[in-house]
């Protein structure tokens, strides 16, 4: 699934043909995706114009100059793809992937200006709303986030508390998203990582000193995978059709049996199961 870093690759590259543009035209072809699309989506969103296009863990948020905001989620395999009046109907070029099918095309958006943003989703795991703005921040889904890690309210002091005394390891608690917003398991464990933590002893018995890395390491590996364009598993793509190479630049994820890149550990990376997901770790130094 997309992790923060995807997400925010997504929105970089819609944001640009989205934002201060008007819906000239909207086309669902069909009623659900995960879930039913609103009954009134496409009359609603037709004319809207798009203020703002934000993301808030891992959810895509257009701001409109209505009353409502349209939230996104990509699910496992969703992806948008930008036409352009230059003719271009897919700019850039996949890496060993194959063009979408126009089966899984279930939602077109398409501006004053003649650019088309076609949502596909072969799994339909993905899903659109329309929530009250002024209201937003009540809503279930959003109510009882935790701080973004990449800003200023996740610190060292909040990760502290929030470790204190706990039983559960620091993965465990890293990926709910009461805690901190939008973290997922690729880089909870390149951070763990980089930090030397273990993923799995109990969060409150962490040394101070291996806790005091753990934020910085965190903001460090979203920061280095947005910049790189995201992480690419499976179905991921950039809104341009490249894919994301921070897949290169990985210290522990899906490097099971490989040397740990940590600077003076001489030990081999190992996985294990946790809570039914893939736990990549080095046992040497992350003790």
């Amino acid at each position: 699934m997309p992790e923060l870093p995807e997400v925010e690759t997504v929105r970089g590259g819609l944001a640009p043909v989205l934002e201060g543009h008007r819906l000239a035209r909207v086309e669902a072809r069909r009623p659900d995706l995960r879930f039913p699309l609103p009954p009134n989506f496409v009359q609603f969103l037709t004319g809207a114009t798009i203020t703002k296009l934000e993301r808030r863990a891992k959810y895509l948020l257009a701001r409109l100059d209505r009353e409502d905001t349209l939230v996104m989620h990509l699910g496992m395999s969703g992806r948008f793809e930008i036409s352009r009046p230059d003719g271009a109907s897919r700019p850039g070029q996949f890496h060993s992937a194959p063009d979408p099918d126009p089966k899984h095309a279930h939602i077109v958006f398409e501006t004053e200006a003649g650019t088309r943003v076609t949502y596909y989703d072969p799994r339909r795991f993905g899903y659109m709303a329309l929530i009250n703005t002024a209201t937003f921040d009540l809503h279930p889904w959003f109510a009882a986030l935790g701080p973004e890690p990449l800003s200023a309210a996740f610190d060292v002091e909040r990760l502290r508390t929030t470790f204190a005394g706990r039983k559960q390891g620091p993965k465990t608690l890293l990926l709910d998203q009461r805690v901190v917003a939008g973290l997922g398991n690729i880089y909870v464990c390149e951070a763990l990582n980089r930090a030397r933590i273990s993923p799995f002893k109990p969060a409150g018995g962490v040394p101070a000193a291996r806790l005091a890395r753990l934020v910085p390491e965190i903001k460090a590996v979203l920061a280095e995978a947005i910049q790189a364009g995201g992480s690419t598993l499976r179905d991921f793509a950039q809104t341009d059709g490249a894919l994301g190479y921070f897949q290169h630049r990985f210290r522990t994820y899906d490097r099971e049996g490989q040397p740990c890149r940590n600077d003076g550990c001489t030990g081999v990376i190992d996985r294990k199961l946790q809570a039914g997901r893939s736990t990549f770790y080095c046992p040497v130094c992350q003790k």
